[in-house]
């Protein structure tokens, strides 16, 4: 597994390691927020004999190569599946950095599609992005909508890693599923995502910025809804498809910001601010298709896994 060590990753990696699977994770504790909080996140890990941590980058194709030889890895290489969640994620810093998301998230995705192609394993499942359905004005989305309107470097990536696994599954045979992703959270999220840095904010009593007037809306899927469904689509193993990954409803940005002040018993101020180049008005996903082909059903509504959050977060603070 690739990006193991971040939120999705750490999370997925304990129910997997819990239904008895043995995994190697390749990640390169990267600067894009503070390692620290990944290395906590796979310490409890380190001491268990069917887990292994490769500190490295996904962009390094000899080392990934070699990672993928089961010669220079007995015990390990050989791999049944990749699980690919690396990548340099966000919108608004991908505006910032254009040329590393296309290194990391295209050159490194390529690099591990090679090594599947040349070592093995079929089995390839890529983290993608609600983000690739850019300013679709049809909702909710589905995977049949034309997706040729990204608004972001990330999104263009997110799209170009679909593309490139399209391309495995046909030249060579990969069984490759793509899980498109809606705005993803629970425990440890990653502290710059909108739940996180405001339920932060609001707990030190500072404002909150909102970009827009606060009627943009996004489909906030709770973390465990997502392993589900990462590992439905693990052993179903499917030809290629893509699949919506999603909580299947809808929250106003202003009612999410009154959710969480509500939880923590504080009264939010909120400082107003213009909208933000590559943002999206709204993301919703039809996950009707990852319902009758992996059985997904998104369990966790937004207000419980707010309330999980926010106990989460106050109990990390102590």
């Amino acid at each position: 597994m690739t990006g193991g060590a971040g939120f999705i990753g750490s999370s997925l990696i304990r129910r997997l390691l819990d239904r008895g699977e043995r995994i190697t994770v390749l990640d390169d504790f990267n600067d894009f927020y503070d390692p620290a909080r990944k290395r906590a996140n796979v310490a409890p890990l380190l001491e268990r004999d069917d887990y292994r941590l490769v500190e490295g980058d996904i962009r390094d194709a000899g080392l990934v190569d070699r990672l993928f030889d089961a010669k220079q890895n007995p015990g390990w290489g050989g791999f049944d599946a990749v699980i690919h969640l690396a990548a340099r994620a966000g919108v608004r810093p991908s505006l910032a950095e254009p040329i590393l998301y296309e290194d990391v998230n295209c050159i490194g995705t390529l690099n591990l599609l090679e090594a599947a192609r040349h070592r093995g394993p079929e089995v390839f499942v890529f983290g993608s992005s609600s983000s690739v359905y850019g300013i679709n004005r049809k909702v909710p989305f589905s995977e049949d909508d034309p997706i040729d309107m990204p608004i972001s470097p990330y999104a263009t990536t997110k799209r170009t890693g679909e593309l490139m696994c399209f391309n495995y599954h046909h030249l060579y045979g990969l069984k490759t599923s793509c899980l498109r992703f809606f705005t993803v959270y629970g425990p440890s999220q990653r502290p710059e995502m909108a739940i996180h840095k405001f339920t932060d904010r609001l707990a030190r009593g500072e404002v909150i910025p909102l970009f827009g007037n606060g009627d943009s809306r996004r489909d906030y899927t709770y973390v465990d809804d997502i392993v589900t469904g990462i590992i439905a689509a693990l052993d179903l193993a499917p030809g290629f498809e893509i699949f919506n990954l999603g909580g299947a409803e809808t929250t106003r940005l202003g009612d999410l910001v009154q959710w969480l002040a509500s939880e923590l018993a504080v009264e939010p101020r909120i400082e107003y601010l213009p909208d933000q180049p590559g943002d999206v008005p709204i993301t919703y996903a039809d996950v009707s298709k990852a319902g009758s082909m992996l059985g997904y059903a998104p369990k966790v509504p937004i207000r419980e896994g707010l309330s999980r959050f926010v106990a989460w977060y106050q109990a990390a603070r102590t």
